[in-house]
């Protein structure tokens, strides 16, 4: 997608914060951030991963199930709202209650009008201490996807996404000239002075790596804070950051703090990356016919 100069500078607002177990309060706390975040000029704005709970999949408890919603419902129906009066794009991650029994950990994406555009229900669901999500989440079904917005085609990736390369092929391959991820990792306190340098370093590296194959952006959203709702809980390590063409950091949010990280991108170097570096080019999609098998003996 070719942008004039005056569209192709577009401001991409991040929002890293703590979360309460107070559904209300989270909602209203993340809708002020986003409102700041477009007082800052931002014209795409993204909440972290399941912003309106704490971290229920640290535990497997069915009166979690009580925090998810609808789609329409009341968290896209605000959103809907702020971006229409704003004028900006929100990607918007929430528990969606698709049906009794059928739940996702789902994006909305909203555009600049209010018009909410489609979902995302993420494709890769974990299943580890204290992040047990396949208890909660049914896998899904949506596929990879991208849309075009006032402000670029972006495509939307939750948290487990990020670790695999073919997520973001896919969806970078539908025009997606930014790929945010929603996301709510961190550590377990134990082991955190042993190994928690190298697991933050993969995390980054692999996202960046998304960047550099795919040449596009790259914006992820983390909440931070610890909490304990099992065990010695997880501490969220934060560090919310926006990767530009080549895989460099362009913005960054600290390990502790609440932010918003508001960044303006130029959408025209996608185009120049591409070119330039021209991976997608030099593909060869003959070759690739075991990318769908589990394994190759």
């Amino acid at each position: 997608m070719k942008h004039p100069p005056s569209e192709a500078i577009v401001k991409v607002g991040l929002i890293q914060a703590a979360c309460s177990p107070e559904p209300a309060v989270n909602l209203k706390k993340t809708l002020g951030a986003a409102r700041r975040a477009a007082e800052k000029g931002a014209n795409i704005i993204c909440t972290q991963e399941l912003f309106r709970s704490q971290y229920f999949c640290q535990t497997e408890d069915h009166k979690y199930f009580e925090l998810a919603e609808p789609v329409p419902g009341p968290t896209t129906e605000a959103f809907q709202a702020l971006a229409r009066e704003l004028g900006v794009v929100a990607v918007v991650s929430l528990f969606e209650k698709r049906a009794p029994g059928l739940y996702h950990n789902t994006a909305a994406i909203i555009d600049a009008d209010g018009t909410l555009l489609g979902l995302y229900r993420k494709m890769h669901i974990p299943d580890d201490p204290l992040y047990y999500e396949k208890f909660y989440f049914t896998p899904g079904d949506l596929g990879f996807r991208a849309w075009k917005t006032r402000y670029g085609t972006i495509g939307v990736l939750i948290c487990w996404d990020q670790w695999y390369p073919e997520a973001a092929r896919l969806t970078a391959m539908q025009g997606a000239e930014i790929l945010f991820y929603p996301t709510a990792i961190g550590w377990h306190p134990s082991e955190k002075a042993e190994d928690g340098e190298r697991q933050h370093s993969a995390w980054e590296t692999i996202q960046r790596g998304h960047a550099i194959a795919n040449g596009c952006y790259v914006a992820v959203a983390n909440r931070v804070g610890r909490e304990k709702l099992e065990g010695e809980g997880i501490e969220f390590w934060g560090q919310s950051f926006i990767a530009g063409t080549s895989g460099e950091i362009l913005a960054k949010a600290g390990d502790e703090k609440e932010d918003i990280l508001v960044t303006p991108l130029d959408l025209r170097k996608v185009e120049l990356t591409r070119t330039h570096w021209p991976f997608l080019r030099d593909r060869r999609i003959d070759a690739y016919g075991g990318i769908t098998r589990r394994l190759i003996d």
